[in-house]
């Protein structure tokens, strides 16, 4: 069943979801809005030039990281290791959602969902403080990175995108071990990829989910 909503500040429960994932209709991309989707395992994801109003989907099968399981492999290390490339966090989260919006004509294609209501969306919750990026540097080219929105020890992630081989994964591996350090929980991925899957990417049920987001 697809609920609609309107300006009321709620969400149904997630019951009687459909099997993509979709809940509900409607609504908008405040603030406040987006806060409360994800902190209930909600999140927005729709075509921009198709869809008039956002589509909000809540899998029951989440397919996530835990950062002190993450699977780097030795090439990657070796990678890691040359100091090719360096890493920050949250220097340059509009360069990092721009990259993920462009990068090889993603924002072109069939179905294209990072548009300009969407970014201006999640760059005011980085204003905020509530979400982040992980940015990827050759010099002092932005060559890779990622951005998702944090909610208390667990981070949302919500796109990634490289220009060189491999940047997306080293934005990963970062973000990573830094929630390790500083007690960070889980990294939901939302869509499972072959690389994601390779670097420990598993599911888990809704309700184990819930239960570790709650906790953290």
């Amino acid at each position: 069943m697809i609920y609609r909503i309107g300006k009321e500040l709620l969400f149904p429960m997630p019951v009687n979801v459909e099997p993509d994932g979709l809940l509900c209709v409607g609504g908008d991309l405040s603030v406040d809005r987006l806060l409360l989707a994800y902190s209930n395992g909600i999140f927005p994801w729709f075509s921009f030039r198709d869809c008039d109003e956002p589509l909000w989907y809540c899998p029951q099968q989440r397919f996530v990281i835990f950062p002190d399981e993450i699977h780097v492999s030795h090439s990657m290390r070796t990678l890691l290791n040359k100091g090719t490339y360096d890493v920050s966090i949250g220097e340059c989260f509009d360069g990092v959602i721009q990259g993920c919006s462009e990068v090889q004509g993603r924002d072109k294609k069939e179905g294209a969902w990072l548009g300009t209501e969407m970014m201006e969306a999640y760059k005011e919750l980085h204003r905020q403080n509530l979400a982040q990026s992980v940015e990827v540097w050759q010099g002092d080219r932005l060559v890779g990175g990622l951005y998702g929105v944090t909610i208390g020890r667990c981070f949302i992630g919500e796109s990634m995108f490289s220009l060189v081989p491999n940047a997306s994964k080293i934005a990963l591996i970062f973000l990573a071990d830094f929630m390790r350090e500083h007690g960070g929980k889980m990294i939901d991925c939302q869509l499972e990829t072959p690389h994601l899957k390779s670097m420990g990417g598993k599911f888990i049920s809704y309700e184990e989910y819930m239960k570790i987001l709650r906790n953290a």
